[in-house]
């Protein structure tokens, strides 16, 4: 049987990540922060490098070395003793573990002796296809009885999760941002986006006031750039001095810049994405899967409008009414094409879209909220009382 933690003895949570960069990795930093705060010990087992490490152990987080991949392979056994060795060590009172990789190593080295949750970030077989896609849904139906609880980032995650026949404790608590840190950067979106664009170091071609489209995320299949160059020519056709900024790094950065057409800049990674966002008319992200992704949370905390793929999470994401503006069907560079061009040949339009994106990222996506909901579900697996300030948004 799981131990409790005795009368008066700090709690200890072990979060066990593989992605060490992105949306996940700045959600775990937000977690720690907040649960060193509110008086956990957090823990953070993590392969090295990346953003991760430093970053949780900054926020409060002892941070150890577990060595995993992205991708399953042969390495699955080193990565489920190493996880067994984690625990041992920390001897937690509850493991969180984050996306699949750790969510599989994970729940096979705990099997039920530890309270745990599995927030997947995103399925995993959404991922992939074939027999490896079949494989992966089927140890998620298997592996969901090692998971006290099954965190997802949005309905459409769960209701994903409930159609392919996975049988679990759900508990819904959506992303959020720091709103603090996002924001509009002053009252008038005209004058932040030059000065914003000025701090930058664009191009002579990207001078100018041409409407400038940002895409921020890893470059990868997950997050769809390649359809978004496949839907730029068109972009272009319609509003010729539309440029576009693809903001990231990632293993797809080499082939997409080969192929990519005119008035397109890759920028990078950006230790601060916040001038990118503030400098854009519009941001997009023609993501293939998501559970919900965080760029867009901040772009709206930027007062800025977005564009997004009609993936998990993103109906949600997005303020009343917007869907059928902002939403495109994942995966068709037409359909893209045409709403870019739609909403760069309407400047007040976007203005108006993301004042009503500010108003509601403020209102329904602040992390306080999220990271208070998670350690209210924390108490509530470990048997303790709630703090009665925290509010628990779950099903």
């Amino acid at each position: 049987m799981p131990t409790q933690p005795l009368a008066g003895q700090l709690p200890t949570v072990l979060h066990l990540v593989q992605p060490v960069d992105g949306g996940v990795a700045r959600v775990v930093v937000d977690l720690v922060r907040a649960q060193s705060a509110a008086g956990l010990r957090a823990v953070v087992g993590c392969p090295p490098g990346g953003f991760l490490a430093d970053a949780a152990r900054e926020a409060g987080a002892r941070v150890l070395t577990w060595r995993a991949g992205r991708a399953p392979g042969p390495g699955l056994p080193a990565e489920v003793t190493g996880a067994r060795r984690l625990l041992r060590r920390v001897r937690p009172d509850l493991l969180h573990a984050h996306s699949a990789k750790a969510g599989l190593a994970g729940r096979l080295a705990a099997r039920g002796s530890v309270p745990t949750v599995f927030q997947p970030h995103a399925w995993s077989f959404d991922a992939v296809s074939g027999a490896t896609g079949a494989l992966a849904l089927r140890w998620e139906r298997y592996g969901a009885r090692w998971a006290d609880r099954v965190l997802c980032v949005s309905e459409a995650e769960r209701r994903a999760g409930e159609s392919e026949g996975i049988t679990a404790h759900w508990s819904v608590i959506r992303n959020g941002v720091d709103l603090d840190h996002f924001g509009p950067g002053g009252p008038d979106p005209g004058p932040v986006r030059a000065g914003a664009r000025a701090e930058l170091p664009l191009p002579a071609a990207f001078q100018g006031d041409g409407p400038l489209v940002v895409c921020v995320g890893r470059i990868c299949p997950q997050k769809g750039q390649d359809v978004l160059l496949r839907a730029w020519p068109e972009v272009l056709g319609t509003v010729p001095g539309a440029r576009l900024a693809l903001v990231g790094d990632g293993p797809d950065v080499e082939r997409l810049r080969r192929a990519a057409p005119p008035g397109v800049l890759f920028a990078g990674p950006a230790p601060d994405i916040r001038p990118w966002l503030r400098a854009a008319d519009l941001v997009v992200l023609p993501s293939r899967w998501e559970g919900m992704a965080l760029a867009p949370l901040e772009a709206m905390a930027c007062g800025r409008p977005v564009l997004v793929s009609d993936v998990s999470g993103a109906r949600e994401s997005l303020p009343p009414g917007q869907g059928r503006l902002c939403l495109v069907p994942p995966e068709d560079p037409t359909a893209l094409a045409k709403a870019l061009g739609r909403l760069l040949a309407e400047p007040r339009l976007l203005a108006e879209l993301g004042e009503q994106a500010r108003q509601h990222a403020r209102t329904e996506f602040d992390v306080r909220r999220t990271t208070d909901a998670v350690t209210g579900l924390y108490h509530e697996l470990l048997g303790r009382p709630r703090p009665l300030n925290q509010e628990r948004i779950s099903r």
